[in-house]
């Protein structure tokens, strides 16, 4: 990959329990290697653009990220594979504004077969976690397998700091698609990210705009809207507890 590559996505998420709730929207991410990806000319790295993908956004707590440095450190301290070439998969800033709940960095050994994936996971408070996804036996990641995580961090008001994430990454040439099923013995709920891959283009960053304006900014108001929904389906509410003091886990 020398360029950037734009994924015009589907997320689906589907609550399970008592209290039942689904929807659909849809979003776009980019998927480019932050070190060497050039994209066009209304998207930039690390300036401001229309579109713009920072290193401060990724790897590390919220603006103070390191990009791939900090990537290839928590591998490193872990004795992992994958640091030979780093792909991330994210939304990008659309004018100076960004929220992720979950980004991707995918972590390629020298071969490049996919040995690793750090799920970057934040919520609406301002605290993250990333968790180091991948087999028991350090193997290639095919969308065949299921890597398993437990839950650290808060993220929903209606859902409990408990039980575990079983993750599954089919990253073909041509498509993306990521599913994340948590589960906390009495719910939880399957989350989901489709789209194909394409060239980012002027063209489809402007495409982008006018289907769903506003970025990140839209996907917050989304969020936003649907925890209305579940106060208003009586949903247990949970208070924030204190965010996890490390900051990786596996």
């Amino acid at each position: 990959m020398t360029g950037v590559e734009h994924i015009a996505g589907k997320t689906f998420h589907g609550r399970k329990g008592a209290v039942t709730n689904r929807f659909s929207y849809g979003v776009d991410y980019v998927l480019l290697d932050p070190e060497t990806a050039e994209g066009p000319s209304l998207f930039s790295r690390n300036r401001g653009n229309l579109t713009s993908l920072w290193d401060v956004d990724h790897g590390g707590a919220p603006g103070q990220g390191r990009g791939v440095a900090w990537v290839r450190e928590v591998l490193a301290a872990q004795g992992l594979p994958g640091g030979e070439r780093v792909l991330l998969l994210a939304q990008p800033r659309v004018l100076g504004h960004v929220f992720n709940p979950v980004s991707f960095w995918l972590c390629h050994d020298a071969a490049g077969d996919m040995r690793v994936v750090i799920a970057e996971v934040s919520n609406t408070f301002g605290d993250r976690h990333s968790y180091l996804c991948l087999r028991e036996d350090q193997g290639v990641i095919g969308p065949q397998d299921v890597v398993q995580a437990q839950k650290i961090l808060h993220v929903s008001p209606f859902q409990p700091v408990a039980g575990g994430y079983e993750f599954r990454f089919d990253i073909a040439p041509d498509h993306i698609n990521i599913r994340i099923d948590y589960s906390n013995g009495d719910g939880g709920l399957i989350a989901t990210l489709v789209g194909p891959r394409q060239p980012l283009t002027n063209a489809a960053i402007l495409r982008a705009a006018l289907r769903r304006p506003f970025g990140s900014r839209r996907v917050l108001a989304l969020i936003h809207w649907q925890a209305v929904i579940l106060a208003l389906k009586r949903a247990p509410f949970r208070r924030r507890p204190k965010p996890p003091v490390d900051e990786v886990s596996r």
